[in-house]
């Protein structure tokens, strides 16, 4: 049975994209970085445009989709967003490339859709773009959930939590970096709003609260250059899962990912191996 496998090839607000395929096709989440850096990481992986069945976009903003008018309308590969999304991209500055109606498919938010051997799931999360979900994507009874730029964990979002057997979920900001940063005030507001960005200790809590057992890998994602360290996110999210008995390294694993630069390729077990899907000890944040 072919095995599941996932890369982060940029993070941050620079730019995201994400990966998750099989040994003979995938999607892409994101199109934030260049689609020559996207062809090339893909390609070090041994993968090519053409295996990549649909790009799904989280939102609007232009560190998600500066690359989606490229990857739709040069190399043919169909954009799942919502309406909402789908309008904001052909508004936005970052693409200069706009989507004709060849390029777009539509899905709503709830919905789940079938694109090759992979079932995704769009779920709203709170954030001040035009739209916004999450996605999960199930494969073989195995599930990763992706959830970046949100400003809150909403019933929505801690469902999708609670489900999860991998999760990309967004660690931005350290709360006292935020608050003593460079930042104007107006920018501190809206980082730290409802409809920002969840800090360190949101992210922790939200784990801690929402945790199930069937949970093995999470990786931490979108940390703002400016307000965040890696180390500093990682040990804040550690100690507030050892307050409930969470070990990491044990219970679970965290990966942090990078800003601009691929992560290691991770691949998982097939659902019927008698591991139990466990992920391959490649690339882990030490």
């Amino acid at each position: 049975m072919s095995e599941l496998k996932f890369q982060s090839l940029a993070s941050g607000s620079s730019g995201n994209c994400y990966y998750v395929g099989n040994s003979s096709h995938g999607i892409l989440i994101d199109a934030g970085i260049s689609a020559r850096k996207i062809r090339k990481r893909l390609r070090d992986i041994g993968v090519e445009f053409e295996q990549i069945m649909g790009l799904f976009i989280t939102h609007d903003h232009a560190d998600h989709i500066s690359a989606v008018g490229a990857l739709g309308e040069r190399f043919n590969i169909p954009v799942y967003a919502t309406q909402k999304v789908h309008d904001g991209i052909n508004v936005n500055y970052a693409v200069t490339r706009k989507l004709t109606s060849a390029s777009r498919r539509y899905h709503e938010k709830y919905e789940t859709i079938a694109v090759g051997e992979f079932s995704i799931t769009a779920f709203p999360v709170s954030h001040d773009s035009t739209d916004s979900v999450g996605f999960t994507v199930e494969y073989q009874g195995k599930r990763i959930t992706l959830v970046t730029d949100l400003g809150i964990v909403c019933e929505n979002v801690a469902e999708h939590i609670a489900q999860a057997d991998y999760l990309v979920l967004e660690a931005n900001y350290d709360e006292e970096m935020l608050k003593n940063g460079s930042y104007p005030p107006f920018l501190k507001w809206r980082v730290g709003s409802d409809t920002g960005h969840l800090s360190n200790d949101q992210t922790g809590i939200s784990l801690a609260e929402h945790y199930n057992e069937r949970l093995q890998h999470v990786f931490l994602c979108h940390l703002s250059r400016e307000n965040n360290r890696p180390e500093l996110a990682l040990n804040t999210i550690r100690q507030h899962l050892e307050n409930k008995q969470i070990i990491v390294g044990k219970d679970l694993e965290i990966t942090v990912l990078k800003r601009h630069y691929p992560s290691e390729l991770y691949v998982l077990a097939p659902s019927n191996s008698p591991e139990g899907g466990e992920l391959e000890e490649v690339g882990k944040y030490k």
